[in-house]
């Protein structure tokens, strides 16, 4: 399963999944840029469910709308640049309810229901923002940082069972979330490209990671988080 998959990141961890084989269950909050995903999925037997996730009914009904799962891949997520100064109740809940408290709620629902069959994988879209914390980005960052935490629980949680929890902490990633940042200027962005000695990334590059961790290839691998950042952190 796969939320986030109308666009970006969960779109093409979508596409390059079903092109491995696998059968694909893709959720977002646009049902017509879901459908299109969907119609990009090769192979048969790959599932579209609606669904608002930080509402907890439509999380019920989507994970009572669930197969048993093999892996999860919790990608869907806001990003915000609101400086601390300026910050209020209503941005902080916004970020967090979609960032962290989603991903939560929608884990401890799919365990419940024993969707998450035992030596499955879950994979949470975290950042490096958590690490390379940019004016702007302290709603993003603690929601993130939150996230990890999560995540270490959930592995310690499931490890009898040998339910594996990873994140992936991405740097600058070419989706639609670049445009969402207002304040930045071309020429902004150009300069901030410049600090990652192999360039932005593209969404299939932490589709191909997303998919080694849910692969039994990275089966000793749990509570970690795998650090995307085209080498940005080698300057810092």
């Amino acid at each position: 399963m796969i939320t986030g998959a109308s666009s970006g990141i969960g779109k093409a961890t979508a596409i390059a999944c079903a092109a491995n084989g696998a059968h694909v269950v893709i959720t977002g909050r646009n049902e017509e840029r879901l459908n299109e995903t969907l119609s990009l999925l090769s192979g048969d037997g790959h599932i579209a469910i609606a669904a608002e996730l930080c509402e907890q009914e439509e999380i019920n009904r989507m994970v009572d709308a669930l197969p048993e799962l093999d892996g999860a891949f919790l990608c869907a997520g806001v990003s915000d640049t609101t400086p601390v100064k300026y910050m209020n109740s209503e941005a902080i809940q916004r970020v967090l309810s979609i960032n962290l408290e989603a991903p939560m709620l929608l884990t401890q629902r799919m365990l419940l229901k024993k969707k998450i069959k035992k030596r499955a994988s879950l994979v949470y879209m975290s950042s490096m923002g958590v690490e390379q914390v940019t004016p702007g980005l302290g709603i993003y960052a603690a929601s993130k940082s939150g996230l990890n935490a999560f995540m270490r629980a959930v592995a310690t949680e499931q490890a009898s069972r040998k339910v594996r929890a990873n994140a992936v902490m991405a740097g600058m990633v070419k989706t639609e979330l670049i445009d969402t940042l207002s304040q930045l200027t071309e020429e902004d962005i150009k300069r901030d490209e410049a600090k990652y000695p192999l360039g932005y990334g593209k969404p299939e590059d932490v589709a191909n990671a997303v998919i080694y961790l849910l692969s039994d290839a990275s089966r000793w691998m749990t509570g970690s988080v795998l650090k995307l950042d085209g080498g940005s952190s080698l300057s810092n």
